[in-house]
């Protein structure tokens, strides 16, 4: 497995990561229920290719995803490295350190390799007692964290350059920024990630397949489930959405079907040719896919191996440049640029 080095040599990742958002799942979750043998499987394989980061929050399936990762992990938590994520209006001093200790019980483990700050700060609702937690707090805590060994490195998602700068003003070391960046969401192209490469920030992505859309099982969005239509590709008549504009549907599926011809054409799969493109990208410290089956992970570590040639790697940009041009600088995929989070 290629790996990939940040934040001065002392951060070192696989150039692909396991998503565990599905992890725990049930009937009433997002992704739906997992079977948690499946997950067992998933996770020993993993290990087992060298695609041993892990990716879960403590949102995901209300810890469900946390306690599912620990379980199937079990005795093997040394040979993986485990990130997770905080909620903004989690990161008040006491709270936070509430919180990553109950992540670290449903995960099984004395330490967590990454904690990161789900969203930027000035989004958050206020936290318990009615404050407004402030970042300074939240990396100071952090930091706190860290000289307990409950921590390895500091991160942070979702956060554009004035809001890393205000970050990296406090003189805490900031180790990744976990951000969307694939085909269909490469905003972060503008200014972020030549920021993030300037200061030795990794990037860990996200939505780089965005969310199955990208791959061969993909035919048309009508077929999609509700919460999967609600980013900024799709119409704010679509149910859940609340970017409130018109969406850029006609022109994401242009896209996502030339992409397929191409893949077709290389004689790839299409979230083969998606993930090596995005793994090649030279400021891309780890790339996340979620896996919900063997399958989808034989078929991502295939795409790690994938060498896109130059006439290849220029097609997908051109193919996907016309999204990147209407799409605009905000990176936010939810809101629209006006309330975007990501600043």
């Amino acid at each position: 497995m290629k790996r990939r080095t940040c934040a001065g040599g002392k951060v070192s990742l696989p150039a692909l990561g396991l998503g565990c958002w599905s992890f725990g799942g049930t009937d009433q979750d997002y992704w739906g229920p997992q079977d948690e043998r499946e997950t067992e499987r998933l996770v020993a394989r993993a290990l087992e290719v060298g695609c041993n980061y892990f990716d879960t929050a403590e949102i995901y399936n209300d810890g469900a995803s946390e306690e599912a990762l620990g379980r199937a992990l079990g005795k093997r938590r040394g040979e993986a490295l485990i990130g997770s994520k905080v909620l903004p209006s989690h990161c008040t001093r006491t709270e936070m350190i509430t919180r990553c200790e109950a992540s670290l019980r449903r995960l099984r483990t004395d330490f967590l390799d990454l904690y990161m700050i789900h969203w930027p700060l000035d989004t958050a609702a206020p936290g318990p007692g009615g404050r407004h937690p402030s970042l300074q707090e939240a990396l100071e805590t952090m930091e706190t964290l860290k000289r307990q060994g409950k921590i390895r490195h500091i991160g942070v998602s979702n956060f554009g350059v004035m809001q890393l700068k205000e970050a990296l003003d406090t003189g805490v070391e900031i180790a990744v920024n976990e951000l969307p960046y694939g085909l269909l969401c490469r905003a972060i192209e503008w200014e972020i990630l030549p920021f993030c490469r300037e200061h030795d920030i990794g990037i860990i992505a996200y939505m780089t397949l965005m969310q199955g859309i990208l791959t061969d099982r993909f035919q048309d969005f009508d077929t999609l489930p509700p919460n999967r239509t609600r980013t900024r590709h799709f119409s704010s008549r679509r149910s859940g959405t609340r970017h409130g504009e018109e969406g850029l549907e006609a022109l994401t599926l242009e896209t996502v079907r030339a992409v397929q011809s191409a893949a077709r054409e290389w004689g790839m799969r299409t979230e083969q040719a998606a993930l090596a493109w995005a793994i090649e990208e030279p400021a891309m410290t780890c790339c996340l896919a979620g896996m919900r089956t063997m399958e989808q992970l034989e078929a991502n570590v295939r795409a790690v191996e994938t060498v896109l040639t130059d006439a290849q790697r220029r097609r997908l940009d051109e193919i996907s440049r016309p999204l990147l041009e209407a799409w605009g600088r905000s990176v936010d995929l939810w809101e629209s640029p006006a309330r975007s989070r990501t600043r």
